[in-house]
């Protein structure tokens, strides 16, 4: 292992221009799929902060005695969808509308008979606040005799829902796209110092060393170049997000990545060194094994 780790970092005195484009190749792709991570979780945190304001509400018939409200209570907060439920009466809901509904504020109060019904109010837990569950949970409530109607906001959910699986497949898409064109990058730098060294590896297989002996100098060396670039990248994306945020009062809550997310971009870095290293790798090697192929069934013509 030590004689792995020497022969990668020598590469780095070898050929310190590749490796630098290497790095800072892995670096600016991570850093460009960071940029638009920290978007995307910024973004996530907005939408989670408006799934909290889904719920579904169930009217309920007037006169509905106490002891089957009270049952039904206990009937839909077992809902595994359920996080809380609440029952309003129509004082509570007059009450409400009085006070939120300024505009109305002087109707409400001249009012003989009170036309708000009584109703129970459902807050769902976290990966039920899409348009199926919270569908789900309201025909169900449909289900109970004594509930005259359920809303939702159908349509506003569902734009919700189409807000969210738009962010995630573009983080998907763009992060692919970088991730492939690093690749491309790194395999082709390490295939330029591949050739630069194409006599040395020749004679080592001459000497019998296998290719996985080979090919380990050169992938310790991709995989090093991977966690550099993953690290300058965090760094990159970290200088980024707080020149933003100091310059700009609208946006104080933005939230950078976690420990956890920002070690996912290092180690993609690293993955991206390590795959790029070895297809350049096995691809040299094969044609190095074949062109050996070929001039051996060549000597051994011209000897017969």
């Amino acid at each position: 292992m030590r004689l792995l780790l020497r022969e990668a970092l020598l590469s780095f005195r070898r050929a310190p221009l590749l490796s630098t484009l290497s790095i800072t190749t892995i670096a600016f792709s991570l850093f460009t799929v960071g940029l638009f991570g920290i978007v995307a979780i910024n973004l996530r945190e907005a939408l989670r902060g408006l799934e909290e304001r889904v719920e579904v509400v169930a009217f309920v018939l007037r006169g509905t005695p106490a002891e089957t409200v009270a049952i039904a209570s206990q009937d839909i907060a077992a809902f595994p969808e359920v996080q809380d439920v609440s029952y309003v009466t129509e004082d509570q809901a007059l009450e409400r509308a009085r006070r939120d509904l300024v505009e109305f504020r002087d109707a409400y109060r001249d009012l003989q008979v009170n036309p708000l019904p009584p109703s129970f109010e459902l807050r769902l837990k976290p990966g039920f606040r899409d348009a199926a569950h919270v569908a789900a949970v309201a025909e169900r409530l449909k289900g109970f005799t004594f509930v005259e109607d359920v809303r939702y906001g159908r349509d506003w959910i569902q734009r919700l829902d189409r807000l969210r699986n738009l962010t995630g497949i573009l983080g998907l898409v763009i992060g692919l796209v970088f991730a492939t064109v690093a690749m491309v990058i790194i395999g082709v730098t390490i295939r330029l110092t591949l050739l630069q060294r194409a006599r040395e590896i020749h004679i080592m297989r001459l000497v019998g060393a296998t290719n996985w002996f080979i090919r380990g100098p050169f992938l310790l060396e991709g995989a090093v170049k991977g966690l550099l670039g993953g690290l300058l990248a965090v760094a990159l994306c970290y200088a980024g997000y707080s020149a933003f945020r100091n310059n700009t009062a609208s946006f104080t809550g933005l939230i950078f990545f976690s420990p956890l997310q920002a070690a996912v971009i290092v180690g993609f870095g690293v993955l991206m060194g390590f795959g790029g290293s070895l297809v350049s790798v096995g691809r040299h090697l094969r044609h190095m094994g074949g062109r050996g192929d070929r001039r051996g069934r060549k000597s051994g013509v011209q000897g017969k």
